[in-house]
């Protein structure tokens, strides 16, 4: 993977978990406003399920993190298991 492809490959990743993280904090904030209006009406499994799937989503930029790391390590010709950071 060339350098330039390699940094813009982090920096996207980066941007989508930051854009993750964000709507689940969004999401947090709805759903305290929501189920205040609400009360007893509110659909908390609904929240649930959104809540959970953006929960997917962040594991997912997590294991394409690491996937992405071990791809650059394996093409520098280091073993990904092998570095340690300090």
């Amino acid at each position: 993977m060339p350098e330039s492809a390699e940094k813009e490959a982090r920096r996207a990743l980066a941007r989508l978990r930051r854009a993750l993280e964000k709507s689940r904090r969004e999401l947090h904030a709805l759903t305290g406003a929501i189920r205040h209006a609400e009360g007893e009406d509110f659909p908390a499994g609904e929240y649930d399920q959104v809540r959970d799937r953006i929960n997917d989503l962040l594991g997912f930029t997590e294991e394409e993190g690491r996937r992405l790391e071990a791809k650059i390590l394996q093409a520098g010709g280091l073993e990904p298991g092998r570095v340690r950071r300090s």
